[in-house]
């Protein structure tokens, strides 16, 4: 980067700061036009940022600036009183100004866009009259009478003048006009401050004279607007003097020595925080194991004290590097009291805003994303919450509508509130206004609880506009609030009641990297629920569960609660076994809530989230993923999905009584009710080993290997009673499939008869930690074999032939 582009870049970076304070104070300045403190900060910013664009040979953006900030000049020197219509001009040149930023930003050039009105409304101001409004009219004759006064003021001291046809000029030469003769008075003016100095009048009140007008000198040395130092020569003091200066006065034993950094460098940060809480996770399960195994051993306890530390000093580190990430809300609060003021003057109402907890910090990229969601919800609260003053005062409130902003921390999670003062939300209004639209049926109206309605609002083309106006009355903005919030991970949640207002409030996560999870087991599957989204945990018995209209639901308190088996969500094949017991979380998102079965509760852990990847990525109801503790990859739960997806699930049952769990206990009547896998890659093997069952009468089933063998289980055409494996084989070996096959909670039991050539005592120790309960070593008699199976599965010995 070169030297001119760190400029640059640092002129762009301490503007942008210095203009998003400009809108909160001048909204404080119109209720306050006195404050002389708050006017010369406003002035001081005003004048930076044109000092330096004019360094930067930013013609534009120096031309605007320099006629806002005479009127503001003006302003503080109590030669001008701050008007709502004048503020109305000066709010417009400070929009011009954030987009000539933006332009300058993308561009390097503040070229395209026309100030020239906005600059010509300036001047008007600057003459004192304070009765133009913005946008100018569309015609400019009704302006010439005002022209012709400034002519006057300006050409009144002239012996002569030419006499111009104000009347029949068109709008820019009126602008060029004005312009000539503004510039003409600045010169005379000028000229008498120089010959005063001459003639030795005091040099410091013409030095103060001369920084009023902050006009810049063609011909005067760099030095009369200092260059910015490139950043490699600049200290931290250099690069906050600005902003120092525009900002309020405070302790100098408070300032903080700050550095920027580029945001892609805290992200790559974050990611290899990321890792090492993964590699944390993987060490303390390590040392778990360890401790299981060796247990009594001296060195466990230095082990322990050193995986403690790794663990204290990771946690830590990771918070540092969150909080570098962290940024105040008040970064997105501080542009709503210009926008309620511009609201309240298009709505004709009175609307106060107060806002708390502005410091109350969030990851930079929620704080990004809950922009939007905000001006929706509180333009919503102007148009349709807030009362115009008339209605207000016949209702015995103060005729100024209250909105309330603030942002607290509630446990891990982030809460931002927004109460108003209005009329309230009228459930009864609501459902007829969904049913008309079409939104949902009578049968759900009538079903629906309050809190159900009062989420109506968020059904996209839910409106109650009787007009369809700037504000409100499209049928869109808040569903795109409900999606905005779900999007990072955050719940919506509404009160209400007729007559004394509305609260809403946003529950948002702190970060979006690495978040608090429960994991939860489905046969051999696991799953990651981020706590955020988690209300509880209960346990029921199968009898607690009961259908309704082909859904399963539970009484939770004084709650019906539907349940869906995240196994039917995901399609996960449910192999149960008889317990009587099940676990079910219980999910919230705003006012809705849902009953998740689940067949094992895990744990509580803190995980890192990933992404899929280009080919996996938007698989319904995952979120992503992540790495436990012992290394597995575990997929993490997109609520709001899921939530969608179980609408469409019809009754889950905790034990399904046609079920091959069921089947495994039922009464034999015959020998041929028994079945008996014979798995081997050799098939002269199978065919000796069929020989010497087939005399019993029993069901046999062939595998060529430990693969094939897995998917006939998997298929569930057949309840087995044994299994004969063979070891070695290709794909998949007997040991393996042994270890597969106990996964399942139908097969814990199922007897496994190894059957082998490999006699040593490593090979037997081996099969019987894999499960199997008998080894067989070839060569073996036809009479042993039968032996061994009629055993096994407990052949009745009436069924023998």
């Amino acid at each position: 980067m070169d030297e001119f582009q760190e400029i640059l870049q640092d002129f762009l970076v301490e503007s942008f700061e210095l203009i998003e304070q400009l809108d909160q104070d001048l909204v404080e300045l119109e209720t306050r036009p006195d404050d002389l403190e708050l006017l010369n900060r406003i002035f001081r910013v005003a004048h930076t940022v044109k000092g330096a664009s004019s360094f930067l040979n930013f013609d534009v953006l120096t031309h605007l600036t320099h006629h806002m900030e005479d009127v503001l000049n003006r302003a503080r020197h109590g030669e001008l009183v701050i008007s709502p219509n004048i503020m109305d001009v000066i709010l417009e040149s400070i929009d011009l100004m954030k987009a000539l930023l933006n332009t300058i930003r993308d561009t390097s050039s503040d070229s395209g866009i026309d100030v020239s009105g906005c600059v010509t409304r300036l001047d008007l101001c600057t003459k004192g009259y304070g009765d133009v409004e913005a946008p100018v009219a569309k015609s400019a004759a009704p302006a010439t009478k005002v022209v012709e006064k400034i002519v006057e003021e300006v050409v009144e001291d002239e012996p002569s003048s030419d006499e111009l046809d104000y009347d029949n000029m068109g709008a820019d030469e009126l602008e060029a006009e004005i312009e000539r003769l503004l510039q003409e008075r600045m010169t005379e003016d000028k000229a008498k401050r120089e010959a005063k100095i001459a003639s030795g009048g005091s040099s410091k009140a013409a030095e103060e004279e001369e920084d009023d007008d902050y006009e810049p000198v063609a011909n005067a040395p760099v030095a009369v607007t200092p260059a910015r130092k490139p950043a490699s020569m600049r200290d931290d003091s250099d690069s906050m003097d600005d902003a120092r200066a525009a900002a309020p006065a405070k302790k100098q034993s408070a300032v903080e020595q700050t550095i920027r950094v580029d945001v892609k460098r805290l992200d790559h940060l974050m990611n290899l925080i990321g890792e090492l809480v993964l590699a944390k996770n993987r060490l303390i399960k390590i040392n778990d194991d360890v401790e299981e195994r060796y247990e009594g051993e001296s060195f466990l306890e230095e082990l322990n004290q050193v995986v403690s530390i790794v663990s204290i000093v990771t946690t830590d580190l990771q918070i540092a590097v969150m909080k570098t990430r962290m940024l105040p809300i008040g970064k997105v609060f501080n542009k709503f009291p210009r926008m309620i003021r511009d609201l309240s003057r298009e709505l004709n109402k009175k609307i106060e805003l107060e806002i708390f907890g502005e410091d109350t910090e969030l990851d930079k990229s929620i704080v990004e994303e809950i922009g939007d969601p905000l001006v929706h919800i509180i333009r919503n609260s102007c148009d349709h919450g807030i009362e115009i003053p008339a209605i207000r005062l016949e209702q015995g409130k103060s005729e100024t509508g209250t909105i309330k902003l603030k942002a607290y921390n509630e446990g891990n999670q982030i809460v931002i509130q927004i109460d108003d003062d209005g009329k309230g939300l009228d459930v009864e209004m609501l459902k007829r206004k969904s049913l008309e639209k079409g939104l949902i049926s009578e049968k759900e109206a009538d079903n629906m609880s309050d809190k159900e309605a009062f989420g109506l609002i968020f059904k996209p083309g839910f409106s109650t506009a009787a007009v369809v106006t700037n504000v409100s009355g499209r049928g869109v903005g808040m569903d795109v609030v409900k999606t905005n919030i779900e999007k990072v991970n955050g719940i919506i949640d509404i009160d209400s009641e007729i007559g004394i207002g509305t609260s809403m409030k946003l529950k948002i996560p702190l970060t979006l990297a690495i978040i608090q999870a429960l994991l939860v087991g489905v046969q051999e599957e696991h799953y990651a629920i981020p706590l955020a989204s988690v209300l509880e945990t209960v346990r029921i018995s199968k009898d607690e569960v009961y259908t309704v209209e082909g859904r399963s639901v539970m009484r939770l308190r004084e709650d019906v609660l539907s349940l869906v088996h995240i196994g039917d969500i995901f399609e996960v094949e449910r192999i149960l076994d008889s317990s009587e017991y099940a676990y079910v979380v219980v999910l919230g998102l705003g006012t809705s809530k849902l009953g998740l079965i689940v067949d094992t509760l895990v744990g509580q852990e803190e995980i890192v989230i990933k992404s899929l990847g280009e080919f996996l990525k938007g698989i319904e109801g995952i979120a992503g993923a992540t790495i436990r503790g012992d290394g597995g990859v575990t997929l993490i739960v997109d609520v709001v999905a899921i939530m969608d997806m179980a609408k469409h699930v019809k009754a889950s049952a905790l034990i399904d009584t046609t079920s091959d769990a069921a089947m495994l206990t039922h009464e034999k009547t015959k020998a041929s009710d028994y079945t008996v896998m014979i798995v081997d890659d050799s098939k002269t093997d199978r065919t000796i080993m069929r020989k010497a069952l087939e005399p019993l009468g029993v069901t046999l089933v062939e595998a060529g290997d430990g693969q094939e063998a897995l998917n006939i289980l998997k298929q569930g055409d057949h309840n087995f009673d044994a299994m004969l494996v063979d070891i070695e084989m290709p794909r998949m070996d007997g040991y393996s499939l042994a270890t597969e096959i106990k996964k399942y909670n139908r097969y814990k039991n199922l007897p496994l008869i190894a059957v082998t050539s490999r006699t040593g005592k490593s090979d037997r120790m081996r099969g019987v930690e894999s499960g199997m309960v008998e080894y067989i070593t070839k060569p073996y008699s036809s009479d042993y074999l039968m032996s061994v199976v009629q055993r096994n599965i407990n052949f009745k010995s009436e069924f023998s032939k």
